[in-house]
């Protein structure tokens, strides 16, 4: 029964991680598509630096007297995404447009699927 468990446990993890890891490649391939610029972590200094950042969040940082977003992902490509704020709204404007679209597609499954005996005024 315990041996059991941790297996299921461990599937669980696994399912989780995958979801996760697939979460944030599509995040950074709207990123990429929203004209940010990928940076790699290929230095120690790079690294170091990246590690300081909280990890698949954006932060909103002033250089040379522009905006700047940058979002790090240690863990899938170890790099860096930089981009200006015109980068960043054709970001959030795609993310808005994909949930728009992911919601359709889910209202249109939906009333697609076979509700058996029941009339549709029940739907």
């Amino acid at each position: 029964m315990h041996k059991r468990l941790i297996v299921i446990s461990a599937a669980a993890l696994l399912i989780t991680s995958g979801c996760t890891t697939q979460q944030v490649q599509q995040k950074e391939d709207l990123l990429a598509a929203s004209g940010f610029t990928v940076v790699p972590a290929n230095t120690p200094e790079r690294q170091a630096a990246l590690k300081k950042l909280p990890p698949h969040k954006f932060s909103r940082q002033n250089r040379n007297n522009a905006v700047v977003y940058v979002y790090p992902d240690p863990t899938v490509c170890g790099c860096l995404y930089v981009g200006s704020q015109a980068a960043y709204s054709s970001y959030r404007e795609k993310v808005f447009t994909k949930q728009i679209a992911d919601e359709q597609a889910m209202t249109a499954e939906m009333y697609q699927m076979d509700w058996g005996p029941w009339p549709a005024y029940y739907y």
